[in-house]
């Protein structure tokens, strides 16, 4: 079968592909897998116990489970507006929310997080503004805390959202829209029979990827949670890097991992592998 030369060609070219895959990240996730079930007396799964019964833990992964579950249904609706209006907006309105959209792709979440303490704290600039107006009498509460995470992730993430939703919206045939509209059928109703159902790909594609994407913050809750709102992927870090307890560090980043490849292949049993790259388009 690969006597023919353009058969060798093909091979060629396609092998560096794999062979980075195993590489960079087959070789290291084998390596934090074997960490995970190694401990200072041998080969178990005394971290995976640990785990499952420490209660620091436990709230850390249930404040985790928390904050990712609101970020993500916040930040798909806030997107599914933003999408709404980039594909059936005006053009004037298309090119501003574009660029609002566009723009915190070129930005460092270590930029945005360090701006947006400085817009919630105490002193900050929403304080202030809601001092001077009279709105309020003390500062409020904004920042180092799970609101203050909760802000400054949406912001991070909606960006990632509303592109999978644009797509799912561009591929609508806008005559199932005018020919709902002229058989008497209000916005809501068009809305909630044509619209929804044929951009439901895109939602269910949008809300797994900024759920995977919350779940590694490290950046953002570090800043912005001031070391009061601890989330896995900082206690990943502080295990391995301040610790040295490499084991528990991999045994929590593999169930991490469990949990991004199960949340994958729901995404695809539910939308279809065809759809789903379709969407992606």
């Amino acid at each position: 079968m690969l006597k023919h030369p353009a058969n060798w060609l093909g091979l060629s070219l396609a092998l560096p592909l794999p062979t980075l895959l195993v590489l960079a990240y087959l070789l290291p996730l084998a390596g934090v897998l074997a960490w995970s079930v190694s401990t200072p007396a041998g080969i178990g799964f005394g971290h995976y116990r640990q785990i499952a019964t420490d209660p620091l833990i436990l709230s850390i992964l249930w404040r985790t489970l928390r904050i990712c579950t609101v970020v993500t249904l916040v930040s798909v609706v806030i997107a599914y507006f933003l999408a709404y209006h980039l594909r059936f907006g005006s053009l004037l309105k298309k090119r501003i929310l574009l660029i609002g959209v566009l723009i915190p792709f070129w930005l460092s979440a270590l930029i945005r997080a360090f701006a947006w303490l400085m817009i919630l704290r105490g002193n900050g600039l929403a304080n202030t503004f809601l001092q001077s107006v009279g709105a309020i009498s003390e500062p409020l509460a904004l920042a180092r805390n799970e609101l203050g995470v909760m802000i400054g992730m949406v912001h991070f993430l909606v960006p990632y959202a509303v592109l999978p939703i644009l797509s799912s919206l561009q591929h609508i045939d806008d005559r199932l829209l005018q020919a709902s509209r002229s058989l008497g059928a209000s916005f809501w109703r068009s809305f909630k029979d044509i619209l929804l159902p044929l951009s439901s790909s895109g939602l269910l594609a949008a809300t797994v990827i900024v759920f995977v994407f919350s779940l590694g913050f490290f950046v953002t809750p570090s800043v912005l949670g001031g070391g009061r709102v601890v989330m896995v992927a900082e206690y990943i870090y502080l295990q391995m890097f301040q610790l040295s307890n490499w084991g528990l560090g991999a045994a929590l980043s593999a169930i991490l991992m469990l949990i991004v490849v199960a949340l994958m292949l729901l995404l695809i049993r539910i939308v279809g592998i065809r759809r789903l790259m379709d969407t992606a388009s």
